[in-house]
């Protein structure tokens, strides 16, 4: 019988597994590492497993104990496996921003639960830090974890998530991306791929609000506030986080976090957090600046599962400011992806009988102009170039250059459906460009399609 003695038995091993979609095939080929496919549902199933087994060998932690933690949810889950599987209480303290899966879920398990106020300073007695001290202090047989100054943090991920990235990729690693919560995976995981392979960059992601960016950048800290995304991002230092192992530290927004979640879901299958939302953002834009052929691996630390009250709700999303309520639409994105097909583009230097020929040749009547880098500089239409060849001012063999129009009716993936009726209404096209390189473009006849579908579904 292939079997293993308990749930223990099967945290780690995750897959690697390449993004597609959402990354820039121009750039590094970048690969996601599915850390909520843990039995936990996240990466801190390994940080929780190896500070208690040495908890355990050290007799800090003894039969029938408790154990006391400050949580954002994961590490509270990975801590209730173990303690469900080997017979230990556990009490957690969580911020009140957490999702309410979270908090049942660790119920679910067998866990007590302390909900604090989020918008307290780290040193208050109201935080979910000094709070869980206060616990552990009070409670006979407590062994408080500590996972934001523990070092047994950073060597759970040195131990094992960086072997195994480093055994995955077969050495070919060239980047690795991860957020900062308590700092112990990105610590851990690159301690280990820059003692391996010192050219290994390591790039952390904070999201907006933390004090991770500002100390990194001028060893300040900045006023923190309030932010929404979970499980990354502190308040406070933490003696689990390495800085010294860190290449750049890069800040993400709410929005960013949960759009690139949500696309995960939509475009890749995978349904992930809105840490791992953060981490891809920050991994496709730093993917797109490295060389073809060089390889990026981010971290997704948890499950979508525990969101879905959250950001995968339109609803919430819209709420909060992160969906305009045309959104419920969809966006450029959605129709782009259900029509996938190579953009037809000019050169200023194709001639209009050329254009003329491809125009019929793809029955379209429009299409962008690019320079070498595939930049888009204008557009050209079939009424511009009649126009011009009625007034005897271009003939077939001239370039089409100079016949070029100003681009107008620029969208983004992200640009709201219901955005679209405002730019038809100039009677343009939408040209859909990521910075300054269209991808595709958008038509009356495409939305009325579009639509059509939805309404049918």
């Amino acid at each position: 019988m292939k079997a293993f003695a308990n749930v223990l038995e099967t945290i780690g091993d995750t897959p690697l597994v390449r993004l597609n979609k959402v990354a820039d095939p121009a750039g590094a080929a970048v690969y996601a590492k599915l850390e909520f496919m843990n039995p936990g549902s996240a990466v801190k199933d390994r940080m929780a497993l190896h500070i208690l087994n040495k908890a355990e060998k050290a007799g800090l932690l003894k039969p029938g104990g408790v154990i006391v933690e400050n949580t954002s949810g994961n590490t509270g889950f990975g801590v209730a496996m173990v303690a469900a599987v080997r017979g230990y209480r556990c009490i957690f303290t969580m911020p009140d921003k957490m999702s309410l899966e979270k908090i049942n879920a660790l119920k679910a398990m067998g866990a007590e639960v302390v909900v604090t106020p989020t918008n307290v300073p780290a040193d208050s007695p109201k935080s979910y830090y000094e709070t869980a001290k206060r616990i552990a202090r009070e409670t006979p047989g407590a062994f408080y974890l500590n996972q934001y100054h523990n070092p047994d943090n950073i060597e759970a991920h040195y131990l094992s998530t960086g072997p195994e990235i480093w055994e995955q990729t077969g050495g070919a690693i060239d980047c690795f991306v991860g957020g900062l919560g308590t700092g112990g995976t990105v610590s851990g995981t690159g301690r280990f791929l820059k003692e391996k392979k010192p050219a290994v960059k390591v790039v952390g992601v904070d999201p907006i609000g933390s004090v991770y960016h500002s100390y990194f950048k001028t060893g300040k800290m900045s006023e923190p506030h309030v932010y929404k995304v979970e499980g990354i991002g502190e308040d406070m230092l933490c003696k689990a986080l390495d800085f010294s192992v860190l290449d750049d530290v890069v800040q993400v927004d709410d929005k960013q976090s949960f759009v690139m979640a949500r696309r995960l879901a939509r475009e890749e299958g995978i349904f992930a957090g809105g840490s791992s939302g953060a981490a891809v953002h920050v991994a496709v834009q730093v993917g797109r600046a490295m060389k073809p052929g060089t390889n990026l691996v981010v971290i997704l630390p948890d499950s979508g599962s525990r969101y879905i009250s959250k950001f995968y709700s339109d609803e919430w999303m819209k709420d909060n400011g992160f969906l305009d309520s045309g959104d419920r639409m969809g966006t450029v994105r959605d129709m782009v992806t259900r029509r996938p097909q190579d953009l037809i583009a000019a050169t200023p230097t194709d001639t209009t009988g050329d254009i003329a020929k491809r125009m019929k040749q793809y029955a379209i009547s429009q299409m962008p102009v690019v320079d070498a880098q595939r930049r888009v500089v204008g557009m050209i239409a079939e009424y511009d170039l009649l126009q011009a060849m009625l007034a005897g001012r271009a003939r077939a063999s001239d370039a089409v250059g100079p016949l070029a129009a100003p681009l107008q009716g620029a969208v983004t993936l992200d640009t709201p459906v219901s955005k679209l009726k405002d730019i038809f209404a100039a009677d343009n096209v939408a040209v859909v460009v990521e910075g300054d390189r269209p991808l595709a473009i958008v038509t009356k006849i495409d939305l009325i399609d579009y639509l059509g579908a939805r309404a049918d579904r």
